[in-house]
């Protein structure tokens, strides 16, 4: 029996064309007649791409499909009739309720606000609506060295220094967010954003001692408290792009916003009030930052920014420029200069808890005012196998009054800090290294010690760290100086990370460490880290204790963390982390404990659901 011819591809032809070279008579024309069907759209429906110079055409966006957003979503019964399913059982991998984050949806930004969707006043399409809303949950029993006095302590009869050390943090935070943008989310920046996020915090603490929690004696040793902050109210407008066809673009942004001066949080990582211009060059191998922040005051137990005080005499510029693949392929490279401007010299500032934070109960006790200028380099990537980061700084300028002197002085201080790590497979293994310089003589006109403006290191084990987590108190009874910040690796012996000044007459830090990432599952993963601190330099810390010799070593933080993800992604995670702290003889004699706890320890349950 013969064959049957086969059809072959090259002898049909598209309606509209022909093939070049010769002439051939076209196929009688077809009649359409399934009333309503779609057909696949004419070839200039599509945009023009011709070449020279890597140029792309202009796109022509009379496409055959009007809403291509709701292609798929156009299939689902509409008014809430189910009976649909039944008879098409895949129709349920396409239809999906609005409270799904999973799958295509109006709310998280999937598909433009229609017609009927949207208020009059925003003109044009594509405009996207995008909700987000966060519980966090914070379970933290912890202990640390806490000072006490006759007339403080919650146990009369005892007269030791130091009283007991256990505690407990209780914190529960919603964070609310909503944002309307305009533009084509894929390849192109928005053309406008406007965004507001609140963050309402109810937490619980309870201590063993008076004034840690409160300046007055009087007041008892537990805290409920509450708090909602704006961390985030800017517009962002999208001010053109690069004429070279691969939308390399530059923005500007005004209002509250998240801004991170490095790739780790190592200089300040926060959400403030500013401006800024940024963009990108070269298909996005350029990145460039030119910022002015001016800083709000924060809420006391809380954190969060507090829009009904007066903002901060403290100013934050920037500039930083990025450039990808230098100097070797796979490393982003980037250098920065920050200049921190504070006129806080003639305010007092009390805390919501009666605690002076500005200027800190060191030294003279007089108002402080600086201006010092960050420069750095910092580097992200990898490098080979080897997945690499690291930061340099330098911080210079001066402080209009040292505590110690009551004078003016130089500020020259410097950091670095490097962490490498290496993938066998499933597990990671990282080395980190810091250092910090601390101040060589408190009274040589010229401070030493490193400090950041706001810091929030990813670091070394980042909040899983004992240290990184805790903090130390140091003079002033209780809280009113800390020896170290919460969520803060510096030795810095300021009043608070949050409330209080930079201070450059400071111990410094140096730590070195080792750790071990192990992804057991897809949602399972195992951390752990070895870390030893050290003073780079006592001095500060004698002269502030009247002492003759204080050793360099503080003492070793082991902390393991597990992190679940249940559903592969960040909208469910439970966290539960562990550390204890092992104190050297350099902590040991700041905080020597006769008949109290010689170890201390910190544990992190923390639950994060996000839409």
């Amino acid at each position: 029996m013969p064959a049957t011819p086969a059809v072959v591809a090259d002898d049909v032809l598209i309606e509209g064309r022909r093939r070049p070279g010769f002439q051939k008579d076209l196929p009688d024309r077809i009649e359409q007649m399934n009333t309503g069907a779609v057909r696949p759209p004419p070839p200039e429906a599509f945009y023009e791409k011709y070449e020279g110079e890597g140029q792309i055409g202009p796109l022509g966006l009379d496409v055959g499909v009007p809403d291509r957003w709701r292609i798929m979503s156009s299939l689902c019964p509409q008014g809430g009739d189910r009976s649909l399913y039944k008879l098409y059982p895949k129709l349920s991998n396409v239809c999906h309720s609005t409270l799904d984050p999973f799958h295509h949806n109006v709310l998280k930004g999937d598909q433009p606000l229609s017609k009927s969707q949207r208020p009059g006043f925003l003109k044009g399409d594509d405009w996207f609506f995008i909700v987000n809303a966060i519980s966090d949950t914070v379970v933290e029993p912890r202990s640390f060295p806490i000072p006490v006095g006759n007339q403080t302590t919650e146990l009369p009869n005892e007269i030791d220094t130091f009283g007991r050390s256990h505690s407990l943090v209780l914190a529960q935070t919603f964070i609310t967010g909503v944002s309307l943008l305009k533009g084509m989310t894929a390849y192109k920046p928005p053309e406008v954003e406007y965004r507001l996020t609140l963050a309402t915090q109810v937490n619980y603490v309870n201590v063993p001692e008076r004034r840690v929690l409160n300046v007055k004696p009087s007041k008892e040793s537990q805290r409920y408290d509450s708090f909602v902050g704006v961390q985030e109210a800017f517009v962002d407008y999208h001010l053109g792009m690069f004429d070279n066809g691969r939308f390399d673009f530059f923005s500007l942004r005004a209002g509250i916003q998240p801004i991170q001066a490095d790739f780790r949080g190592f200089l300040f990582q926060d959400e403030q009030l500013g401006i800024r211009l940024f963009g990108n060059r070269d298909n996005n191998r350029w990145q460039f930052n030119l910022a002015a922040f001016w800083r709000l005051e924060k809420d006391t137990n809380s954190g969060l920014n507090s829009v009904v005080d007066t903002p901060r005499r403290d100013w934050v510029f920037m500039a930083n420029a990025y450039r990808q693949d230098f100097p070797l392929v796979g490393l982003t490279s980037q250098l920065s200069v920050t200049y921190n401007m504070n006129r806080e010299a003639n305010r007092v500032q009390v805390d919501d808890n009666g605690f002076p934070v500005r200027p800190a109960l060191l030294g003279n006790l007089r108002g402080r005012e600086y201006d010092v200028v960050y420069v750095g380099y910092a580097a992200d990537g990898r490098a080979g196998r080897i997945n690499l980061t690291g930061q340099l700084y330098g911080a210079f300028g001066e402080d209009r009054n040292s505590f110690f002197t009551s004078e003016a002085a130089k500020i020259r201080a410097y950091f670095a800090a490097a962490e490498a790590s290496y993938d066998v497979d499933w597990l990671r293994f990282r080395l980190s290294g810091l250092y910090a310089s601390g101040d060589k003589d408190p009274y040589d006109h010229t401070e030493g010690g490193f400090d950041a403006i706001f810091e929030n290191p990813i670091f070394a084990g980042a909040d899983t760290s004992y240290w990184i987590r805790q903090v130390i108190p140091f003079a002033g009874g209780g809280r009113a100086v800390g020896l170290n910040g919460r969520n803060g690796i510096l030795n810095s012996l300021r009043s608070s990370k949050e409330q209080g000044q930079s201070n450059f007459n400071n111990p410094g830090t140096i730590l070195v460490g080792a750790g071990a990432d192990a992804d057991l599952t897809p949602t399972f993963r195992l951390s752990g880290n070895l870390n030893h601190l050290w003073f780079d330099n006592t001095k500060t810390l004698q002269v502030l204790r009247n002492e003759g010799s204080i050793p360099r070593s503080i003492g070793w933080d082991a902390s393991l963390a597990a992190i679940w993800r249940p559903r592969a992604s960040q909208n469910m995670v439970g966290r539960l982390s562990a550390a204890v702290f092992q104190p050297s003889s350099g902590f040991d004699d700041l905080f020597d404990q006769a008949g109290r706890d010689k170890r201390f320890y910190s544990i992190l349950a923390n639950v994060i659901l996000a839409f």
